[in-house]
């Protein structure tokens, strides 16, 4: 019977590529978090001024996507890093955290799942960084 508790044991361990994945995913996501309460506050307390100021957003808020950027001069996609000096842009930096922890997760991974000769682990590992390198960059885009 002890061997069966030792054996269920270890089988419920996690693995060591689990372990950093969730490591990196924790303190990626409290960055994130951390990022994104500053940020906003920076925003909210205009500490940081916003590239449409607080009293002129209604105006905007029943617009479609196209009119809201074609009105405001905003260019879509990555030019957020290049008004990254407005407040109501310094936020994205909290989002962007978050949705790049992922891709760190998987990059740390990667050598463990190699050095395991976990090739299939490791492909997918591979793919999920194309994938999301390619959907962050806009190769793979939705709705345009």
């Amino acid at each position: 019977m002890a061997v069966a508790n030792d054996q269920l044991r270890e089988s419920l361990e996690p693995a060591p590529e689990q372990v950093r994945y969730a490591v990196i995913l924790e303190k990626g996501m409290y960055l994130g978090l951390a990022c994104l309460f500053v940020t906003f506050g920076l925003y909210v307390f205009e500490a940081i001024g916003p590239y449409i100021p607080h009293e002129q957003l209604p105006r905007y808020w029943n617009l479609g996507v196209d009119a809201y950027l074609e009105q405001t001069g905003i260019e879509p996609g990555w030019a957020w890093l290049r008004m990254l000096g407005h407040g109501d842009f310094l936020n994205f930096l909290g989002i962007a955290v978050l949705a790049g922890v992922t891709v760190v997760c998987y990059a740390a991974i990667l050598p463990i799942l190699i050095r395991k000769r976990d090739y299939i682990y490791s492909a997918l590992a591979v793919l999920e960084i194309l994938v999301l390198a390619a959907a962050a960059s806009g190769v793979i885009s939705v709705g345009h």
